[in-house]
């Protein structure tokens, strides 16, 4: 799940494997300050973000170019229907302001229950599930808008 959520905030696997690795150091190391407010998988990826986030401050990391994930899908043409969907999702998530980007990604994507994103985020349930809801509207409404974009358009190709 923290490899997961990871990989989600940096598109890049080789990143989220080290810093999930390196939760899991901090994990171990900080173990005693767990004060049980909120269920381990939601401490681990409040410990995630903050490792990410520093990794972006100090731009400690460099992204190769050249980065593929194995896909064990046998059906080509699913698996570019498929990859053609994922990055048009992320191309959206991109653009989506915070705390809506990540409120989705971390209930879509790393299965957290929207209790758990509220004690991460350190604000009530009532403002997680808003968040999320706002979130899925206004992806909703930029998938809407590309689609009238294109119809829009069609007839000048």
């Amino acid at each position: 799940m923290v490899f997961r959520y990871l990989l989600r905030l940096s598109g890049s696997s080789p990143l989220a494997e080290e810093l999930a690795q390196d939760t899991f150091v901090v994990a171990m190391d900080t173990w005693k300050n767990y004060r049980g407010d909120s269920s381990i998988p939601t401490w681990l990826c409040g410990i995630a973000k903050n490792l990410y986030r520093q990794a972006m401050r100090k731009e400690k990391f460099t992204l190769p170019l050249d980065e593929t994930l194995p896909d064990t899908r046998p059906d080509l043409a699913e698996r570019l229907v498929r990859k053609d969907q994922r990055l048009q999702l992320m191309g959206y998530l991109h653009d989506l302001d915070e705390p809506y980007r990540e409120v989705f990604t971390l209930y879509t994507f790393c299965d957290l229950k929207l209790k758990e994103i509220a004690q991460l985020f350190g604000k009530t349930d009532s403002w997680a599930r808003v968040t999320y809801y706002r979130a899925r509207q206004k992806l909703a409404n930029m998938i809407k808008e590309k689609e009238h974009g294109n119809e829009q358009f069609a007839g000048y190709k």
